[in-house]
């Protein structure tokens, strides 16, 4: 499910970054511009980021993250990285096309969540080195 979702949000941040520039550019201002932009700038890495997580999900077995507890952090940082960007971008693409400027009030969380997935991802790259696999044996590092 985080692959799939990983790919739509990669599909929806090129479609969207062709529907600014071609079709809002002309009538929003340079601000509200710039913000679809570091809207969709986000969207897309993000996208990137959730399918790898969602890549490397799939292919479980073959990844250092062996025990429940690894993948479960792995996993979770993956749906943070979905709810971050839906709140990050999609509060700021949603704002402009309906008008709607309170939306914007939502991205600070999108930010906040965003952070919180990258320190998740970085707790669970920790959890893998503490293992370590030396000539069959696992060793605590």
């Amino acid at each position: 499910m985080i692959l799939v979702c990983g790919a739509l949000l990669g599909f929806f941040s090129v479609a969207f970054g062709a529907y600014s520039e071609h079709a809002l550019r002309p009538i929003v201002t340079d601000e509200i511009f710039r913000s679809l932009m570091t809207a969709i700038r986000y969207n897309q890495i993000n996208a990137v980021i959730i399918s790898a997580i969602g890549i490397a999900i799939a292919i479980g077995g073959k990844l250092p993250l062996q025990n429940l507890g690894e993948m479960r952090t792995f996993r979770l940082s993956g749906y943070l990285f979905i709810l971050g960007t839906l709140l990050f971008s999609f509060s700021i693409y949603l704002s402009v096309i309906i008008n709607l400027p309170n939306l914007v009030y939502l991205t600070p969380f999108g930010g906040i969540t965003m952070m919180i997935a990258w320190l998740t991802l970085v707790a669970s790259g920790l959890l893998a080195l503490k293992k370590t696999t030396v000539a069959g044996k696992t060793l605590e590092s």
